[in-house]
């Protein structure tokens, strides 16, 4: 009976198991599009996968193995609310780690936050993510502001095309409203947006928004789309006998979709392209001796060697999970997930998956983990940096 008190006691004194975490294993979640009208994006969650194996190759952190629990949602919010609240509830995982999709991150946070779960490194650049940060403490993103994408691009349009006549596809949603409002701003009185036309996602094709788009005497052309509308608005203006100087959103710009884009059109449709980038290209001569760009294909080559080196979001992928890794660490020995939050939001990392010059910043009052971005044309098969580093916030 003594004993029998004891133990209650103690059972009352003791800290309650974080969940997720064992000695000998952390488990992480995640919903990714590996099916659907955005499965280029699977890539994102193989590529972390990945990485987390080759960190377990190495005796994972502080001794626990990374447990990735990747589901795919296909792209669907309702999916993606369902599958969140398994691996919540029945797979118990520490955190969501680097799950894809803006309007499908929103969805989730309130949830997330009601339960203190952390939801961090999110692909998404949405700027409620860090406007609404106080009211979601537990929810960050990991790309640039998706407005200052749209800003970055104005300004530069501004400054090298001031009489530039510009049409916009955008997905209707606040990834392609940020892009659009963005780009606005970024103009200023310059340049002049001549139309602008707004996709689903559920759509078959926007050959009718790229006809519109084509009657304004538009002479630049704005993609702010995913990558398999941005391959339809590079098809769409192909077809119609469309030559615009394009510019493409950076979530949709891996060399192997612009390949495709290439291959569907016309190397002049696709030639002089301009997008952003904060992650070295490891497909370009520039990068072939870079230490980081290797390892990105050693890891590749021992566990995962049916995937193409070339499409960029398996590095992408590899990018978050090392801030995910270092993260962990900096969470200490005996991770919870207040003290994952306490890491995720005192970050100053150098992360070498990154272009030079770039860092992972965030605190308490900020949100955006980069800010900083190079231009991109796209020339031959390959993206060319140009220019300095530049600012993108909203």
């Amino acid at each position: 009976m003594i004993g029998q008190i004891a133990a209650a006691a103690l059972a009352l004194v003791a800290p309650a198991a974080t969940p997720g975490v064992t000695a000998t294993q952390i488990t992480l979640g995640a919903t990714i599009p590996i099916s659907g009208p955005a499965a280029a994006y699977g890539s994102v969650g193989r590529g972390a996968d990945a990485y987390f194996k080759y960190v377990n190759s190495k005796g994972g952190v502080f001794g626990r193995k990374i447990d990735y629990k990747y589901l795919d949602d296909e792209f669907d919010v309702a999916k993606t609310i369902t599958l969140t609240r398994q691996l919540v509830e029945q797979d118990q995982v520490l955190a969501i780690f680097n799950s894809v999709g803006t309007e499908h991150a929103l969805a989730i946070r309130s949830y997330l936050n009601d339960r203190k779960v952390p939801q961090l490194f999110i692909g998404s650049g949405v700027s409620k993510l860090e406007t609404e940060h106080r009211k979601y403490p537990w929810s960050m993103g990991y790309l640039p502001s998706f407005a200052g994408e749209g800003a970055v691009y104005g300004r530069y349009i501004a400054a090298h095309q001031p009489k530039a006549r510009i049409a916009v596809l955008y997905e209707n949603s606040d990834f392609g409203k940020d892009m659009l409002n963005g780009l606005r701003r970024g103009l200023g009185r310059k340049a002049k947006i001549v139309g602008t036309q707004a996709y689903e996602i559920a759509d078959a094709d926007v050959a009718s928004q790229l006809a519109e788009l084509k009657s304004t005497g538009a002479d630049t052309l704005m993609l702010f789309a995913t990558p398999k509308f941005a391959i339809f608005g590079y098809v769409g203006a192909f077809r119609l006998g469309w030559h615009p100087h394009v510019y493409v959103t950076s979530v949709s710009i891996s060399p192997d979709i612009m390949k495709i884009a290439r291959v569907a059109t016309s190397r002049k449709q696709v030639e002089g392209s301009v997008s952003i980038a904060f992650v070295k290209d490891p497909t370009a001569k520039q990068w072939a001796k870079d230490r980081t760009v290797r390892l990105y294909k050693s890891i590749m080559q021992r566990f995962l060697p049916s995937a193409k080196s070339d499409d960029v979001f398996n590095y992408y992928g590899m990018a978050v999970a090392y801030t995910t890794v270092d993260t962990l660490r900096k969470a200490g020995r005996n991770p919870t997930r207040a003290g994952v939050l306490k890491a995720a939001t005192h970050l100053d990392e150098l992360n070498p998956f990154l272009l030079p010059g770039v860092r992972i910043q965030t605190s308490p009052s900020d949100y955006y983990p980069m800010d900083k971005v190079k231009l991109a044309r796209y020339r031959g098969d390959h993206w060319q940096f140009f220019g300095n580093l530049v600012r993108a916030r909203d």
